[in-house]
């Protein structure tokens, strides 16, 4: 038997402790001190912060010969998901797994930038005459937080952003990171550089490059164009209950920030560790983490984590349609116990391809009617279809003198990204990496002066600048960037058109503080991410246990109650989570692998007690080191010296007594009994014994002296017994 005090579980072996609370020999190659101050969040209330957990086993992995044989014991433990944030396509859970805390993803909602004024480039006096807003009993101590702009109410202060939850559980707490895509990873800086975070983050090398420039053209379009006041007194709980729509019902206010800075963008991509594809990445030897393609966008993943008999996996932005990323891996879904489910399509009834067609025909008839289009975007992403798109476009719809524009403090850097991450690009785009050619056709039309690249609207541009034109630029919430710019220059215009092809923001929403507008407003969002009819099939191919997702995915869309098509559809019905929310998996940790030093396997002696089944006791240490379980063959007691000469005091070695049998549990006396007659002890007596503790009767066993074992030829060589217990020189198996 194991050498533990645990209580055995019937089919023989003992139930492990937690990793969490049993000792290790190792140790970890970090630690979470409970009493180590938290730097705050810039202008952070503060609440009360939850209890710290105890620290978690070593990151190093175990030392020692590598063991031949597994077993398996029970080990039940639920898995808490963590909700921080509300927005479906940007998630940020939480995941507790096994004895690792896992974040899944650290999405920021840029969506509450749509309650505050533009940030103008050079002085709009449109903007600085907007009326302040008043209550309706005539209090004006809001006047220099508030502007009113044709019937809408909005913040004259620097655009503020939503943060992930901080304070459903201690973030200090999380082990890793792993980012699935680089929209996905742009609260990084808040979670690493004002948690107390002191662990790694995993992401593919495009996610990390092309995120770094999504957040440094975030600095730098903000950061430009400095604001001296700073509005929070609407913040309140009782003023923002008298302030109109979309104010009033906006959620967790109180969590809104200002952007971060570069310095803290750096300290947090200096954490990310990077992976590929496939890439097995154990943690603390608990658990094991798998990057997989998604296809959405260049280095877009998807995770698996698992553990020896568990699967959890992490499906976020994916993508089935044929662009320029590398295809979706389906095939290592399958067989999950849980599959969370996050990042579909933000327009389930808009077809891509459709989307496509409409933007070019748009831009088209724009352009020779003499006006000038303008495309809010990103500077990685849908940017590079649309590019190509356009350069089989031109020559065919009469565009080929009109020059296009793409403006962004990265612009030259995502341009070039784009061809150097050949690995990452779908077979056809790779295939062309090796004739040689560019990948992308962005590079002919830059070659061509087709396509020109400036960091901002001033210096190059200024001069080169000519209309009719197209311009690709940022931000695509219309509230800073150069996108500012052109909407004050061109709104004026009836021939000018914008054209939203960003889904992450209402145009209407973008769009109201430059009210009234007499340019033309194109919608064509483009969303490659999975729609519902594919996450059906998906479902259907993949089969998990469970499915987890957003709880706006378990019903049809608020403006299409009539939808059911619109809304995940699956057997067991989607378990569903909401911002703030935490939520058991459904299912338990059941069993924990030990495995078996190949000295204490060739020792063991195997009895059939059954056809197909056979047993045998085990007499070893559990060794449990970086979440590793092994079992070893107890220490051998020392020999005596073979020399009589006296040893000083100095010389002598400690005494390692022998390890003896645990018992626990109930012995059924009647049954033991007649065990022991059959073995050929014949005269044996039960007695209580009083002095044991619990007065639990055992069996008196005679001395062989006063009593004779009977010649049995099938019970082996003879036994004897000493100390109340029988003593087995080939001990019958007792553990599987």
């Amino acid at each position: 038997m194991l050498n533990s005090p645990a209580t055995r579980h019937p089919s023989g072996f003992t139930p492990l402790p937690s990793p969490k609370t049993s000792q290790s020999t190792g140790s970890r190659h970090r630690s979470h001190s409970p009493g180590a101050p938290r730097p705050p969040f810039p202008d952070l209330h503060r609440h009360k912060a939850p209890k710290k957990e105890p620290p978690k086993p070593s990151h190093s992995p175990s030392q020692g010969r590598t063991p031949r044989q597994s077993e398996r014991a029970p080990c039940p433990a639920p898995s808490p998901q963590y909700c921080l944030s509300g927005h479906p396509t940007l998630p940020c859970n939480v995941l507790k797994f096994k004895s690792t805390t896992i974040m899944l993803d650290c999405g920021l909602d840029m969506t509450s930038t749509l309650n505050f004024l533009p940030l103008p480039l050079v002085q709009s006096p449109r903007l600085s005459k907007l009326p302040s807003w008043v209550l309706k009993d005539g209090s004006t101590f809001l006047d220099k937080e508030l502007k009113e702009c044709s019937g809408h109410v909005f913040v004259d202060s620097v655009p503020e952003f939503c943060l992930p939850e901080t304070e459903l559980l201690d973030l200090s707490t999380v082990d890793v990171i792993l980012i699935s895509n680089y929209h996905c990873m742009m609260a990084l800086p808040y979670i690493t550089e004002y948690t107390g975070f002191t662990g790694t983050v995993y992401a593919t090398e495009p996610t990390v490059q092309i995120g770094r420039l999504l957040m440094e053209e975030l600095v730098n379009s903000i950061e430009r164009v400095p604001k001296a006041q700073s509005a929070s007194m609407w913040k309140n709980k009782e003023v923002q209950r008298l302030l109109p729509a979309p104010l009033k019902d906006a959620v967790e206010v109180s969590m809104w920030r200002k952007c971060y800075t570069m310095p803290e963008v750096n300290a947090a991509l200096s954490k990310i560790q990077l992976v590929g594809y496939s890439q097995k990445i154990e943690l603390f030897g608990a658990v094991q983490v798998t990057p997989l393609s998604s296809g959405y966008a260049l280095g877009s993943s998807n995770w698996i984590i698992q553990s020896h008999y568990e699967k959890v996996s992490y499906v976020s932005g994916s993508s089935l349609l044929t662009t320029h990323p590398q295809p979706m891996d389906q095939a290592s879904l399958k067989n999950s116990d849980v599959l969370i489910l996050t990042g579909l399509t933000q327009i389930p009834t808009a077809n891509p391809d459709g989307m496509v067609g409409e933007f070019c025909s748009n831009l088209a008839m724009t352009v020779r009617n003499g006006g000038n289009v303008l495309v809010p975007c990103y500077p990685s992403g849908v940017i590079y279809d649309l590019l190509e798109c356009l350069y089989q476009y031109i020559d065919s719809a009469g565009l080929s003198n009109v020059p296009f524009y793409f403006i962004s403090p990265v612009a030259n850097s995502s341009l070039e990204f784009s061809q150097i991450f050949a690995e990452w690009l779908c077979h056809n785009k790779q295939t062309k990496v090796y004739l040689p050619e560019p990948p992308f056709p962005h590079a002919e039309l830059i070659q061509t002066n087709k396509l020109k690249h400036y960091p901002s609207i001033h210096g190059d541009f200024s001069n080169d600048f000519k209309q009719p034109c197209v311009v690709f630029t940022g931000h695509p919430s219309l509230r800073f960037g150069d996108v500012v710019h052109f909407m004050e220059l061109w709104g004026k215009s009836s021939l000018n058109t914008v054209i939203f092809t960003e889904p992450d923001f209402s145009y209407l929403d973008a769009l109201a503080p430059y009210q009234p507008l007499a340019m033309k407003c194109v919608y064509c969002p483009i969303d490659t991410r999975l729609n519902f009819i594919q996450v059906s099939k998906l479902l259907k191919e993949v089969q998990p246990l469970h499915v987890v997702c957003p709880e706006q995915y378990t019903q049809p869309p608020p403006t299409q109650s009539h939808r059911t098509d619109l809304m995940i559809d699956c057997q067991p019905p989607a378990m569903s989570y909401r911002r703030a929310e935490v939520l058991t998996l459904p299912y338990k940790r059941r069993y924990e692998k030990i495995e078996i030093m190949p000295d204490l396997a060739d020792s063991l002696v195997p009895l059939e007690i059954k056809p197909g089944i056979s047993l045998a006791t085990v007499s070893a240490v559990l060794h449990t080191k970086d979440n590793k379980h092994v079992l070893q063959l107890p220490p051998k007691p020392p020999q005596p010296p073979a020399s009589k000469k006296r040893k000083r005091v100095s010389d002598d070695v400690p005494e390692c007594k022998s390890l003896k049998p645990l018992l626990s549990g109930s012995i059924p006396v009647d049954q033991f009994v007649q065990t022991l007659e059959k073995h050929g002890f014949s005269d044996v007596k039960v007695e209580d014994t009083a002095k044991r503790s619990g007065s639990q009767p055992w069996e008196s066993i005679p001395q062989p002296e006063t009593a004779q074992p009977k010649t049995n030829p099938a019970a082996g060589p003879a036994r004897t017994a000493s100390d109340g217990f029988p003593k087995i020189t080939q001990p019958p198996f007792h553990g599987a």
